[in-house]
């Protein structure tokens, strides 16, 4: 019983990506060439002329990249438009590392001593978001757009928004749990309820 806990206990603090025992990992019946190892997704976005008209972000996770399966790596662009906000979130499998490709981003986690660390990053700078810690990223210049590209260390991070997983979940909180929890009333939480049911697009 003892041995069972503590093998749990030690899978816990472990959590993330797996070593693997080869290479990589191919699924079955999938001819690997260099194909395999090539993703094109990010071109519509890197190609793009203009600046992005929303907020917007793509990503390469093992979603939608297989050869990332077990290498331990995502990548993720976003573009900002003047005003945006990547609101509260956090990846529960893995630290992420942010760099500003152009204009400037305010940037920030708190951690689990209720610490607030900001920064306002200008193009070329890079800013790390520790695994699982809540953090954002603000485009505060009302005039011209960011763009950030950010590496996790899983390639599958995962992805909690905190406003939505709140407030705008399939089976919501209970309206007086969450009233209770932000120590507000029931009618603001429901007016949040509302805002949070359409995209931040």
């Amino acid at each position: 019983m003892i041995s069972a806990l503590l093998f749990f206990i030690v899978q816990i603090t472990m959590a993330g990506d797996p070593d693997i025992l080869s290479d990589f990992i191919a699924p079955e019946g999938v001819s690997v060439d260099g194909k395999f190892f090539t993703y094109t997704g990010m071109r519509s976005f890197v190609q793009q002329t203009a600046p992005p008209s929303y907020f917007t972000y793509l990503r390469a996770s093992k979603d939608e990249f297989p050869a990332l399966d077990g290498l331990s790596v995502t990548t993720i662009i976003l573009g900002f438009r003047p005003g945006d906000v990547s609101p509260p979130h956090t990846h529960p499998h893995a630290s992420e590392l942010l760099l500003v490709v152009q204009g400037s981003l305010l940037v920030g986690f708190v951690d689990t001593n209720n610490n607030l660390f900001t920064k306002k990053l200008e193009t070329g700078d890079m800013f790390v978001f520790p695994k699982g810690l809540i953090h954002f990223q603000l485009n505060e210049d009302t005039s011209n757009p960011a763009i950030s590209v950010s590496s996790l260390g899983s390639s599958s991070p995962g992805l909690i928004l905190v406003p939505n997983n709140l407030f705008n979940t399939s089976a919501t909180i209970d309206d007086t749990i969450l009233a209770l929890s932000f120590k507000t009333n029931v009618s603001t939480i429901q007016l949040l309820k509302k805002a949070l049911s359409t995209p931040y697009n």
